[in-house]
């Protein structure tokens, strides 16, 4: 490919293209036309336009419908598909992510780049509009490539990466089930609870999570392909849309399907916006298991100190020995780009008009740019910070017994009024709620020490499997 440039010419007239490069004279002027944030497709975007062009030159070429893309030529354009789609190629994709929002800048760019090395292939020219992109375009195709991209992702990378952490999280509920702690609630201390259920409730929120996105994929993986531009399937064979949708189902074991309505799914991107608002609402429950931990590692002296969390790094330049939550505050990070990124894809799914959403760019940008961030934040979470942490136990039961909040166990003995009244001579005398009890003589040492019992207090109205204690343990527990 090394050379002078060369002048090429499209619909608009003559492009000079620069030596050495692969792409033609549309991808040109994208490139010239949109030099904005020097962000460019998702790998994995790349890898799905290769595949639906791949599927689709092998569909034609078995078509009487489309004579000019015979065997030997369909045979060259899937060869060269096949290579953008795993990758030998990505230097040729200039394009950035903010262009026409149709998204037929890059879906050109990737027509040109397979028609040249097609050609190479073949020694014969093969134009990137007659045959590459025979019985399609951009409007159905670069939207299939989006959905299938972020169908991909989310079967194949995000919900295992949320499993995993799943796991981790129901293993620490076990080795955390007898540590008896201080609950809080607007952050004050409230009734105990065990450090294990609190870990349960983690994993539940995960798993949830995945809940929600696994019903998301179906709905994702509907294609517009064979909807041509407008839904009506102008220009495509018979057949031609089923045939590579099923090819691609096949070969990536995904839950693809032909829309069911393809002027809904050409029109609007509202199933990308429901897996956008999943991943939002996944979001926003790592936020809060992240402060939780950051809440309960505080310290070590100051702070409330109940677990100490992997020490990863040192945690200031100026502070000797000072160490820092790293993985949760990496976490509420992304967690914050995720929101921000699915207010972009909803705004950005409202805007659909007709026939045509021109945001498709942007919302595939964020979607999968979201998915990515939370699969390798949920993986670093399990690993690097849940899997290492430890309890200390003994300052855990300390602060539960210490809390006034116990006192509630009171209130079916003695009364809403007086335990509120043992409540605040407790805190303000500093005595614990026994001692209280004790001197005012309400309830016999015995009676006392049955109810104030923190390990019966964590069962009260727990079924399932959170409903056995452990053994009261001291020191710390990893």
């Amino acid at each position: 490919m090394a050379g002078p440039d060369r002048v090429e010419r499209d619909s608009l007239g003559e492009v000079t293209v620069p030596s050495g490069v692969r792409w033609g004279p549309q991808t040109q002027r994208a490139v010239e036309n949109f030099p904005v944030s020097g962000l460019r497709l998702e790998r994995r975007l790349l890898w799905a336009l290769g595949l639906i062009k791949a599927e689709a030159a092998r569909v034609n070429g078995s078509l009487r419908d489309v004579p000019a893309v015979t065997k030997p030529v369909a045979e060259a354009i899937a060869a060269a598909a096949e290579e953008v789609a795993v990758g030998d190629h990505d230097d040729q994709f200039p394009v950035d992510i903010f262009q026409t929002g149709s998204g037929t800048s890059s879906h050109m760019n990737v027509n040109e780049v397979i028609a040249n090395l097609a050609g190479e292939r073949l020694g014969a020219q093969v134009h990137p509009n007659d045959q590459v992109n025979a019985s399609q375009s951009s409007n159905d195709v670069f939207p299939s490539a989006v959905h299938l991209a972020v169908t991909a992702a989310l079967a194949d990378d995000l919900i295992p990466a949320l499993a995993h952490l799943a796991r981790v999280l129901r293993r620490r509920r076990r080795d955390f089930a007898g540590v008896v702690k201080a609950g809080r609630t607007h952050l004050m201390d409230a009734a105990p609870v065990t450090l294990g259920q609190e870990f349960g409730g983690y994993a539940t929120q995960v798993e949830q999570g995945v809940a929600r996105i696994e019903v998301c994929v179906p709905r994702v993986g509907a294609l517009n392909l064979g909807g041509s531009a407008v839904g009506t399937g102008l220009n495509v064979p018979k057949g031609f849309a089923g045939r590579v949708i099923g090819r691609l189902a096949d070969r990536t074991g995904l839950p693809l399907t032909a829309a069911r309505d393809p002027f809904a799914a050409t029109g609007a991107r509202d199933a990308l916006v429901d897996a956008s608002g999943a991943l939002r609402t996944y979001a926003v429950s790592l936020v809060k298991i992240a402060n939780d931990l950051r809440w309960m590692g505080s310290g070590p002296r100051a702070g409330l100190g109940e677990i100490a969390l992997p020490e990863l790094q040192p945690g200031s330049s100026m502070m000797p020995g000072k160490v820092n939550p790293v993985v949760p505050e990496v976490v509420a990070q992304v967690a914050a780009q995720v929101i921000g990124n699915d207010a972009t894809v909803a705004f950005a799914g409202s805007q659909g008009a007709f026939e045509m959403n021109v945001y498709v760019p942007v919302m595939a940008r964020n979607l999968l740019e979201s998915i990515r961030l939370l699969g390798n934040a949920s993986r670093l979470l399990a690993d690097r910070c849940i899997a290492g942490i430890e309890a200390d136990v003994a300052r855990c039961r300390e602060n539960a017994e210490a809390s006034p909040a116990v006192a509630t166990a009171l209130n079916p003995h003695l009364g809403y009024e007086v335990v509120a009244e043992v409540v605040q001579e407790s805190v303000r005398t500093g005595r614990s709620v026994r001692d209280v009890v004790l001197r005012r003589r309400l309830m016999t040492p015995r009676d006392l020490d049955r109810v104030l019992d923190l390990d019966a207090m964590t069962r009260g109205g727990v079924i399932g499997e959170q409903a056995g204690a452990a053994p009261r343990r001291k020191g710390r527990q990893s």
